[in-house]
């Protein structure tokens, strides 16, 4: 038995990027926040190349030069710089400006780089190219935005930019910006349709790109986009089987999403991914033809959840980023013609046995109006006679999905008796735009309601203690948890709420201003829904909560500010429930600094040995 330190300890690797002579950075939690290490053997002790305090955002190789880009930003305040890091471990500040800079790419002589940054406006994104020697404000702006813009590559010849425009999180556009002239061609002109564009490539001759849409389709679907004509045609779909049947050129066909590509504009390579339940299901090929793919033999990895394709300098072979329920985080390099992989990354299980990590089991659960909910129930080694305790762990976003992916906190829980269960409660993504759609504005209600369907069907499991159900989740999450209390008290032993939000109303008057519409979107506005706003409010139903709650946050959130936990935690001790608040001074949305995260996790543990 292992204690929850321990238990953080497990490291993961990650993130990973080949340099021109075949070195693989990667990034690697190993000192307590992820820092940039790099290999140039499978299995080889790897070497250290950053020391910071902070978390290390991204890494980039150049294509030409021994030197990588790095983001880096300050306390969790999400105001991303960007860096050069040179092989004799000389860092360079490229950005040295109190804004937010998203990293767009190295042209492919790696002279330049361009990035989206709101330096010039904090509501809106500009774009900007840079020379890799210079520094501070000395980035050219190309186009001046006017709204939510990211630099999605350069074009083979280096003459053009995709940029791609989000309106809503379902709702963007593509264009193509001209660096010379900084005339932007939008490629993706539609009416009041939302419709999802993503994973932006060029093709090897730079005439078109390559991305996933749901354009006509309820799921995404890899499609090739015209860049003279904008004709969209159908390369793949999301397949109907789990081993990915692909059957027919209609997009509409596909039950699942095929989420993500990463295609070589130089030999035409590619990998792209299906969410397949929430397990990757991948593809490795060649473009025969505009939409012709020769297929290679499925990579060699293990059946989990895996992305971050990053090719070599002879897109030769790749590297993956791979976890599971029973394996932590690693990257792997793939063999692209045979597909078998080797693991590159050891990264350490502190010890504790690979065999004692326990799988989740998929399952589907019926809710208020006959809709299947699909959700991971992971078991204890033993359930005692009567039940389990079960903690009932609910995703942020809305818009994103539990996957079967490596959770240390989870395992430490499964070990010390608790039952976890993960709903992907309508509002996720990962099975098709309708379901993301079935919890917005004023049906936010109705995921909430899933949640108690979620408890209902757990408290019919003998292996569940239906007395000592605890809610948990962070950000949108915890908002869940919140409501869940408020609406549903009787059902609930405890509630643990992290980054969430209490007061919809004060969450958006003090979000973010660059990311404000886009939650409007999802939740309903202040100008029009501040009524519904407030009454889906869990701080205004306060006076129905009964289980003892936790309520942690990072002094420094830009997205869910630290007032909603004061307020929630403020009100509710108010009415006589037994509250605990921790706030970390040094974090943001979420907790990203180790002796943060031990600290977190065993008041944790304590909170629940002392109400559960």
């Amino acid at each position: 038995m292992y204690d929850i330190e321990r238990y953080l300890n497990i490291r993961s690797a990650f993130g990973a990027s080949f340099a021109p002579d075949g070195t693989l950075s990667f990034r690697m939690d190993a000192t307590g926040t992820p820092q940039v290490w790099t290999l140039t053997e499978p299995g080889e002790w790897p070497e250290q190349r950053t020391f910071f305090d902070e978390r290390v955002t991204f890494a980039s190789w150049s294509p030409e030069r021994q030197e990588l880009a790095f983001g880096m930003d300050e306390g969790g305040n999400e105001r991303q710089q960007l860096f050069r890091l040179d092989a004799d471990g000389q860092v360079t500040n490229w950005t040295d400006t109190d804004a937010k800079h998203r990293w767009g790419g190295w042209s492919h002589d790696g002279d330049r780089f361009a990035f989206a940054s709101n330096r010039r406006d904090e509501s809106v994104f500009d774009v900007y190219v840079q020379d890799r020697g210079a520094t501070g404000d000395a980035a050219e702006m190309i186009y001046k935005g006017d709204g939510w813009l990211s630099v999605a590559g350069w074009s083979p010849s280096d003459d053009r930019l995709l940029v791609h425009e989000a309106h809503t999180s379902f709702d963007h556009d593509v264009h193509v910006l001209n660096i010379e002239s900084g005339e932007m061609t939008h490629l993706t002109d539609h009416s009041d349709e939302e419709i999802r564009y993503s994973s932006l490539s060029w093709a090897p001759e730079g005439d078109a790109l390559y991305c996933c849409t749901d354009l006509d389709a309820d799921t995404l679907y890899l499609a090739r986009l015209d860049v003279e004509t904008g004709e969209l045609e159908t390369v793949e779909t999301g397949g109907g089987e789990r081993e990915g049947a692909r059957t027919s050129s209609d997009p509409s066909d596909g039950k699942w999403n095929l989420d993500g590509i990463a295609l070589d504009d130089e030999t035409g390579r590619l990998v792209y991914s299906r969410n397949v339940d929430g397990y990757t299901d991948l593809t490795v090929g060649e473009l025969a033809g505009p939409t012709d793919i020769e297929e290679y033999p499925d990579p060699d990895i293990p059946d989990g959840v895996s992305g971050g394709v990053a090719f070599d300098a002879d897109a030769d072979r790749f590297a993956i980023t791979v976890t599971a329920d029973t394996v932590n985080t690693n990257v792997y390099v793939v063999d692209i013609e045979t597909g078998e992989a080797e693991r590159w990354t050891h990264a350490s299980t502190a010890g504790i046995p690979e065999e004692s990590f326990l799988e989740a089991e998929l399952g589907h659960y019926e809710s208020f109006d006959g809709r299947e909910i699909p959700g991971f129930l992971s078991l204890p080694h033993e359930v005692p006679e009567g039940g389990a305790p079960t903690i009932v762990d609910i995703h942020g976003g809305p818009e994103s999905q539990r996957r079967p992916s490596f959770s240390p906190t989870k395992q430490y829980f499964l070990a010390h008796g608790y039952a976890v269960f993960e709903p992907n409660v309508r509002g996720s993504t990962g099975y098709g735009r309708e379901y993301t759609h079935l919890d917005d504005v004023e049906k936010r209600m109705d995921s909430v309601a899933d949640i108690e369907a979620a408890a209902d069907w757990l408290a019919d499991r003998s292996e569940v203690d239906a007395d000592r159900l605890i809610a948990k989740g962070g950000s949108y999450g915890g908002f869940m948890v919140l409501a869940a209390l408020t609406e549903y008290p009787d059902l609930w032993a405890a509630g643990i709420d992290v980054v969430g939000i209490a007061n919809f109303v004060t969450f958006l008057e003090n979000t973010g201003s660059w990311r404000r519409h886009l939650r409007e979107a999802e939740y309903g506005s202040l100008a029009e829904d501040r009524e519904l706003l407030e009454e889906m409010s869990p701080i205004n139903n306060i006076e129905a909560i009964e289980a003892p709650l936790f309520v942690l946050h990072g002094a420094n959130d830009p997205r869910v500010p630290v007032g909603e936990a004061e307020q929630i935690a403020e009100e509710a001790a108010e009415q006589g429930v037994p509250v605990r608040k921790l706030v970390f001074e040094d974090e943001g949305h979420g907790l990203t600094k180790l002796e943060n995260r031990i600290e977190a996790n065993e008041a944790i543990v304590e909170f629940l040995n002392e109400h559960v």
